[in-house]
């Protein structure tokens, strides 16, 4: 007997809506299942693979660990199964295969695809980054390819049944309301269980309480990597164990002096800091054997592996993602409770609820929205595919956002240009074709009354200009209005024109020939660099820089009015900015008016671009000012490249490649840093160069899901370097890790890299050298180093690891 030996049996008849869901899909129906977690959803995949003839099946799944584990239980028994991820394709062909969502859209974007495509946890389609590739791979699944779509944490399953059926697709809503292994919500304070006082700390006398009751094994979920690790050591510390695991030489290998001390308790830690094999070859078929009391986990296990224990704790309300807080939304409240209770092995699931902690109530189902980004890499595939077949490249990207999730269609934004192609501005963006009706261009009316365009302004003095007045023109300054806008004071005629009178200063009363200064003139003479005495001489006055005072005019009379003095300004030398037309008169304020480039001026759509379209950005727009497609919709080198890769990957790699003093060799090793994430940025050294190609190509420019501030949203310096360091030291650089970066990180980010070699290699071979260099050096990189994280490198369970264990605690008289 295995491990599941119980689970087996348990399933040998199945429920009745695992048999209904089994006929409407050997009648040929889509299905879409929205159970709770452990009703056996994965047995219902099991029944089909056994019993499904009419060709391969694909069970997607949401991450690689997943996936490897999947993996693992169908060779169990016996089957012959493949396995595709970024990191490995093993028999592609088999007829079952498990494999990441994203490695199967290449195939549906050529019109292909398996005979029963399976989408586990489908609720994925809402993911802010993911989704954008759950949502297109059911869009496009041709009609031979069947769907079955599931999940536990949707409360609008419907919608995508009717999506389905908008689709031109026979789907069916199967929904399972009641759990086969109940929850029932315990409150650890209030168990009549209590630990002797030698247990001391908060969360170990909770525990201890639950594990006397006999609700163990506990799954516990701690908010960061340090307090799992943490907290897995106060509890073994804490609590006595009866029989102590023990482990065979090479777990102990595996598990290392920390890891192999909390096992022999029974207790252990999952986050991503610790290695594959780690994580698979212990942490995990320990739990799922039932060897393990408590397992410390951080969220991400919550949608990562399959496995359930007894009873399920949140510590908290809260996770930190990179170096943000972020609340726990009450779907992933109710996946993270949802592993409370095994099937075959619990008639009752608990959750444990502590004081001020997340309760069981709080978990509830999310309704599945589509996501605000679309997929910019396969809808430009799609544009090239359509160029290729000499047909409208936007009419099929618009097409295919057609058929996306939702009732309203998701905008690429050419939409118009497609209703209206033959435009004269001949643009075939939207956005493009409303800022360009209303670009912010004017004409003016000359000295002639004709309109012209409107150039730029030009210094002229005050006594040339000429201002409108009704249909004639005359010079300026015999405008009242005109000379009142200009500065203080008060009109004064001079002449003909007028000018300004203003105080110049106050008259000293013992010294007449004396002056005090206004303040507005000392202020204005500062203002330009002048300081001036407060009191100066009458005879003085006339040589005063008046000049430097802009826009006051020029002193050409003095009038006493008591003891102030007033002083008359003339503007006629005064300089001032104007408009000139085509005759050379200076004009001021000519009469404006918007100014139609020419080929919108008789246009029929002009009031439709100027009006109706929105010059926001739009992922057509962005594509645009991204260099990644032509004016008609056609990739460029740079759009092509880019649609072979996932999010802004792509963007970086095609702005490495335009670098031509970047080496090749060079950027084959610094793509590590595209998906590392910030936990490397400390060992940065050489590796920002390919940050700083990006910068230079993208500048400082934010699309959401494929650039912040110019590089790829996952992008982080340092994992090139941390890489390289690791593989000169034989694979002994532990001296690089500490409290952030553990050895998982660096295996994780090593296995990222190495996948997008793979990747590179595997994509077509653009006509252009630079590429083919980078696919060669991906080649010769891998020639030298592949090492996969396989499922077969595992080590299996000792005898003695296999079959249930008492976990309930006591403690012993002498404790």
């Amino acid at each position: 007997m295995n491990a599941f030996g119980d689970l087996d049996i348990h399933l040998k008849i199945p429920d009745l809506w695992q048999q209904d869901a089994l006929h409407r899909i050997k009648a040929g129906e889509d299905v879409v299942v929205n159970a709770p977690t452990g009703a056996g959803k994965t047995y219902l995949v099991e029944l089909i693979a056994e019993s499904y003839r009419h060709g391969q099946i694909v069970l997607a799944v949401p991450t690689r660990a997943l996936a490897n584990d999947k993996l693992r239980e169908f060779r169990g028994k016996g089957w012959r199964v493949g396995i595709v991820t970024g990191d490995v394709a093993i028999d592609p062909e088999a007829p079952v295969v498990v494999a990441t969502l994203e490695t199967q859209k290449p195939r549906f974007l050529r019109g292909k695809g398996p005979r029963l495509f399976v989408i586990d946890e489908y609720q994925m389609i809402g993911d802010p980054v993911r989704g954008v590739n759950y949502e297109l791979c059911v869009a496009l699944a041709p009609p031979q390819t069947q769907l079955l779509m599931l999940s536990g944490s949707v409360s609008n399953p419907q919608d995508i049944v009717d999506w389905l059926q908008r689709l031109g697709r026979r789907a069916h809503l199967i929904s399972v309301e009641k759990r086969p292994v109940p929850l029932e919500e315990i409150h650890l304070d209030a168990l009549s269980y209590n630990p002797p006082r030698t247990v001391t700390g908060f969360w170990p006398r909770l525990v201890a309480r639950a594990l006397m009751a006999d609700l163990g094994p506990i799954l516990i979920f701690a908010p960061q990597r340090k307090g799992a690790e943490s907290l897995a050591r106060q509890l073994a510390a804490a609590l006595p164990v009866e029989n102590p695991l023990a482990l065979s030489p090479v777990q102990k290998r595996l598990a290392g002096g920390n890891l192999e001390k909390l096992l022999n308790k029974r207790v252990a830690f999952h986050h991503s800091g610790l290695s594959y094999q780690q994580r698979a070859g212990l942490v995990e078929p320990l739990a799922k054997a039932g060897q393990l009391r408590i397992v410390v986990s951080t969220t991400g296990l919550a949608a990562g592996v399959n496995f359930s224990m007894r009873s399920v704790l949140v510590t908290e309300s809260q996770f930190t993602l990179g170096n943000v807080q972020q609340l726990i939304r009450p779907d992933e409240l109710l996946q993270m409770f949802g592993r409370a209770g095994r099937r075959g092995f619990d008639t009752i699931g608990y959750a444990l609820v502590a004081p001020d902690r997340p309760r069981l109530r709080e978990g509830k189902q999310r309704p599945v929205r589509r996501p605000k980004l679309l997929d910019w890499p396969s809808l430009i595939g799609i544009l090239e595919v359509a160029a290729e077949r000499g047909v409208d490249a936007f009419s099929e990207v618009t097409e295919a956002c057609e058929r996306l999730f939702g009732d309203t269609p998701a905008k690429v934004g050419v939409e118009h240009s497609i209703q209206c192609p033959d435009m004269p501005c001949g643009l075939r963006v939207d956005a493009e074709r409303a800022r360009h009706a209303t670009a912010n261009s004017e004409e003016i009316l000359n000295s002639q009354g004709v309109w012209e365009p409107r150039s730029e302004q030009v210094q002229a003095r005050w006594g040339e200009a000429k201002a409108r007045v009704g249909e004639t023109l005359k010079p300026a300054l015999e405008q009242a209005a005109v000379v009142k806008s200009l500065g203080g004071g008060k009109l004064a005629r001079i002449g003909k024109v007028f000018g300004k009178k203003r105080l110049i200063g106050f008259l000293d009363k013992k010294k007449p020939t004396r002056l005090q200064l206004a303040g507005w003139l000392l202020k204005e003479f500062s203002d330009q660099g002048v300081a001036l005495q407060k009191r100066q001489e009458l005879d003085a006055l006339r040589t005063l820089p008046w000049s430097t005072l802009l826009g006051s005019g020029e002193l050409v009379d003095t009038r006493r009015e008591g003891f102030r003095l007033i002083g008359i300004f003339d503007y006629s030398q005064t300089m001032g900015s104007f408009d000139r037309d085509v005759w050379g008169e200076i004009l001021f304020q000519p009469e404006t008016r918007r100014a139609y480039p020419l080929e919108c001026q008789n246009c029929l759509q002009r009031s439709v671009c100027e009006g109706e379209l929105n010059p926001a950005r739009s992922p057509a727009l962005a594509w645009r000012q991204l260099g990644l497609v032509d004016a008609k919709g056609q990739p460029s080198l740079r759009g092509r490249i880019f649609s072979l890769f996932q999010g802004g990957e792509g963007l970086a790699i095609a702005a490495a490649l335009e670098d031509e003093s970047y080496a090749v060799d060079a950027i084959a090793r610094d793509i590590a840093n595209l998906r590392a994430g910030y936990r490397f940025d400390d060992y940065s050294q050489y590796s920002h160069r390919l940050s700083r190609a990006c910068r230079v190509a993208y500048r400082d420019r934010t699309y959401e899901g494929y650039l912040k501030h110019g590089l790829p949203p996952h992008y982080g310096d340092g994992a090139a370097e941390v890489i390289a360091e690791w593989a000169a030291s034989g694979g002994k650089g532990k001296r690089l890790l500490g409290d952030d970066l553990k050895f998982g990180d660096v295996q994780r980010a090593r296995q990222e890299w190495l996948s997008l070699l793979r990747h590179i290699v595997n994509a077509p071979a653009l006509e252009f050298a630079r590429w083919q260099e980078l696919q060669a050096c991906a080649k010769a990189i891998l020639e030298v180093d592949d090492q996969r994280l396989l499922v077969d490198d595992l080590p299996p369970l000792e005898p003695s690891q296999i079959g249930r264990v008492e976990h309930r605690l006591r403690f012993p008289r002498k404790w």
